[in-house]
């Protein structure tokens, strides 16, 4: 696996990290078996950045990775995340005391006296950037933490916060359906020497050699009601994304490998990752970071999937309700 820099002054990591949010069976009953199947199958793949958070089935993600962790001592390093306090009503806590017990419990579930990088998983409005920063800036201090980073938020955000203490991730949803980070975060990451980690870069699976069924969906699966999954949106975006696949069939590529290649084609600072529970689909990602994408290939990319093509928003109301927006 080829490697990129988690942010100036972090460790090298393989350019396409591994998002462990389905281990907490948000999309779907698991097992601990088929988990450490596909956590096996990354490491085999040379995927060593493992991406998590606290609210991922109430702490069952973590506790997973804990698990896997203790049995394989992997040489890995770990992002997890803290803010969203689930309801009712979901509420968004950026103060100290709030980020450090909860910062201690994913430690604890982890059996790890430190992550590589901790991130905000969202920004509370009312309390200045500046202040969690400073946290921030003391947990580095103390050794819990190697750096951090922050969720959903707006390029000032990341300005002000980077200014206090220097920031080493910023992630956001970017893929061909979603590109709002193109109005500012990435080129501001690319300033600051802050590493930018796209989450469901191959849109929540429907950049895929099969698109997922929504009739298949979990009941506690949220793209249920996800704009871009429900009627009529759904099969105006199979229609689009169909020719992808075909383009993508035609260059020996899978639908997933091509999407992945697209994402890492958008500058060296970006670090995609890509979540699954199951070790076969890793498969389909499989030499994403060796696609050299031509010119002629973007210009036919573009043709296929213009930026704003998706039907739909990638939030519904009550999920955008807690995103910085800036355009």
């Amino acid at each position: 696996m080829i490697k990129r820099k988690l942010g100036a002054n972090g460790p090298d990591v393989g350019a396409i990290g591994l998002g462990c949010m389905s281990f907490g069976g948000v999309f779907g009953a698991t097992t601990e078996a088929d988990s450490f199947a596909c956590l096996d199958a990354a490491l085999e793949a040379g995927i060593d950045f493992l991406d998590t958070a606290n609210i991922y089935g109430a702490g069952r993600s973590e506790e997973v990775l804990g698990k896997w962790l203790a049995s394989r001592k992997p040489k890995v390093a770990i992002a997890t995340k803290a803010s969203i306090v689930n309801g009712p009503p979901r509420s968004i806590r950026n103060d100290a005391p709030h980020l450090r017990a909860e910062l201690d419990a994913s430690l604890k579930r982890l059996g790890r006296d430190h992550v590589e990088l901790f991130y905000i998983h969202r920004h509370q409005p009312d309390m200045p950037i500046e202040e969690v920063a400073g946290t921030m800036s003391r947990l580095i201090e103390e050794g819990k933490i190697g750096g951090w980073g922050m969720s959903e938020v707006a390029p000032w955000t990341l300005r002000r916060g980077h200014a206090v203490c220097p920031v080493t991730a910023v992630q956001s949803e970017y893929s061909l359906w979603t590109r709002l980070p193109e109005l500012g975060m990435i080129r501001t990451c690319a300033e600051l020497g802050v590493a930018f980690v796209p989450f469901s870069p191959v849109a929540r699976g429907m950049l895929s050699d099969a698109p997922p069924d929504p009739a298949g969906f979990a009941g506690n699966d949220f793209r249920r009601t996800n704009p871009r999954f429900v009627a009529p949106n759904y099969a105006e975006n199979v229609r689009m994304i169909d020719g992808f696949r075909a383009f993508a069939r035609s260059r020996g590529w899978t639908t997933a490998s091509a999407a992945l290649a697209w994402v890492l084609d958008r500058g060296e600072h970006l670090i995609p990752i890509p979540a699954t529970r199951i070790a076969a689909h890793l498969a389909e990602w499989r030499g994403a970071e060796t696609i050299r994408l031509t010119d002629e290939d973007r210009a036919e990319i573009d043709r296929l999937l213009p930026a704003g093509f998706a039907h739909g928003d990638r939030y519904s109301d009550e999920q955008a309700s807690t995103v910085e927006r800036y355009c």
